[in-house]
């Protein structure tokens, strides 16, 4: 008999399959330990695809668009990384958009899915303008003679477009995701989000590559118009039946009394700590954002690699990350204190940055890919330790605002470091009696100015460190320990 069940299980292919993955899972993924019986792990994936759809959307801006317009259509970086840093422009309202997910009310008692909605409209929207607007920048068939205004405007409206439905997206499907866990697990669960969004990117950035190993702007139109069409299904298939409709809650919220967004920021930065954690986070995302926009570039214009080779960067930097996020899981989940690894995280960008400079100067391409996977380990570990710390130091009625703040001054760090990296590196190249005719030396100021963020970022860090040696603190597993005083308040105010 018992043979005879053997027999059957192995036919059935899927239920198999099911188990040794749900049985591999804890131990080799991260984060796979927050799945339980009400919210298995093969629903927490199918939700991370929105990430999925994010990463797909990082790398075709930041990483493939961005290399063609300022290589291939002679674009000034300036106005490419204004046409970047376009997103910027609604990063703030991260935090505003994740407080109306929290307290929006439907008639079903849905809060977070007509927002995920919304936001995948304007990425297909902006999805659908650009290629267009790339025609005209191209000259390519019958667009030889378009104004060139229209291509510019076109395009940054693109661009806009997909960068406000990418903010509005992850800040309210992370929102979710906190949402279908037990408190304690909502650290772990935007973990693996964030695990799906680097697997996203490095996916994507390796299909991107081989798709436009072979470059032209007709090749490169139809892989915009590919990514359209996917992230509509993939987010459409992500939020499927994932939010209970809960007619009791939409009419509790109905009656309660509206907290406007004035008082809930209020009483989010109020709490001890959180206005010096944001700094921290605004600095490090700084320091290590304004390299987003020249990284490929830089390879392109200083090491000479192809349109595929720089493309396939964006997957060794997501790599770097997905490393970065593993190790903080894990250490984090032992115990150990966000604010050493987000120190350590900053830290390992300096020597990163550090190898891309000496790169340039021996033309050494193996030194250049080592540096870019180490910039992408310190982002993963700084995030990770940030993150914690912000979702920790929230209440749980807040963990929408919380999540917002987080992705606006992340996001707007974020969109003021590609801007700023875009400009620099011009004025750099107009000012010939120090740039020369050396084409790394832009580049290399910019890198340069990065290191300088990220000690400053290590500044500010450290004093959280120094109280805790000073009055003998044992490590904070919750997030970043409080200074002496802070703490004190925070002790009142619980009680």
């Amino acid at each position: 008999m018992h043979a005879h069940q053997m027999a059957l299980d192995m036919f059935d292919y899927r239920s198999f399959a099911t188990r040794k993955l749900s049985a591999i899972g804890p131990k080799y993924m991260p984060f796979a330990d927050v799945a339980t019986d009400d919210v298995p792990l093969s629903r927490l994936l199918r939700l991370s695809l929105f990430q999925i759809s994010v990463g797909m959307a990082l790398v075709l801006i930041v990483g493939t668009l961005n290399r063609v317009m300022i290589v291939e259509l002679s674009v000034p970086a300036s106005l490419v990384a204004g046409m970047l840093a376009l997103p910027l422009l609604f990063a703030p309202f991260r935090t505003l958009i994740g407080f109306k997910s929290d307290v929006h009310v439907s008639a079903l008692g849905l809060r977070r899915v007509p927002y995920i909605w919304k936001g995948t409209l304007y990425q297909f929207g902006g999805f659908a303008i650009m290629p267009f607007a790339l025609l005209v920048l191209s000259g390519y068939g019958e667009s030889y003679d378009a104004p060139l205004w229209l291509g510019y405007g076109s395009a940054g409206l693109s661009f806009l477009m997909v960068g406000a439905g990418v903010h509005i997206v992850q800040t309210v499907g992370l929102a979710l995701a906190t949402d279908l866990v037990a408190e304690e697990d909502q650290p772990k669960v935007v973990g693996l989000m964030y695990v799906m969004l680097l697997v996203g990117m490095v996916f994507s950035a390796l299909v991107f590559g081989a798709l436009l190993e072979n470059y032209t702007p007709g090749r490169l139109i139809q892989v915009i118009q590919g990514v359209a069409v996917t992230t509509a299904l993939l987010n459409l298939v992500a939020m499927w039946q994932q939010e209970p409709r809960d007619r009791v809650r939409a009419r509790a919220m109905k009656e309660a009394r509206p907290m406007q967004f004035k008082e809930a920021w209020q009483s989010l930065v109020q709490r001890p700590g959180m206005v010096r954690l944001l700094i921290i986070i605004g600095l490090g995302t700084f320091g290590f954002g304004m390299a987003d926009v020249l990284l490929e570039p830089y390879g392109g214009q200083v090491l000479g690699l192809s349109v595929a080779s720089t493309t396939k960067l964006t997957a060794l930097f997501a790599l770097g990350t997905l490393v970065g996020f593993g190790f903080a899981s894990k250490f984090l989940g032992q115990g150990g204190s966000p604010v050493w690894y987000a120190i350590v995280g900053a830290a390992i960008g300096v020597p990163g940055f550090l190898a891309i400079i000496f790169a340039s100067v021996s033309a050494a391409v193996v030194l250049f890919l080592i540096g870019t996977f180490l910039i992408g380990l310190g982002t993963g570990l700084f995030g990770h330790a940030t993150l914690t710390a912000t979702i920790r130091a929230a209440p749980s009625n807040q963990i929408g605002l919380s999540l917002g703040a987080w992705g606006a001054v992340q996001a707007t760090a974020a969109g003021i470091g590609i801007a700023l990296a875009g400009i620099v590196r011009d004025l750099v190249v107009g000012l010939q009696h120090i740039a020369g005719n050396a084409p790394e030396t832009p580049y290399n100021f910019v890198f340069t100015v990065e290191i300088v963020f990220l000690l400053l970022a290590l500044l500010v860090t450290l004093p959280f460190l120094k109280d805790q040696k000073k009055n003998n603190v044992p490590p904070d597993p919750d997030g970043f320990r409080l200074p002496a005083s802070e703490q004190h308040s925070k002790s009142m105010e619980l009680s």
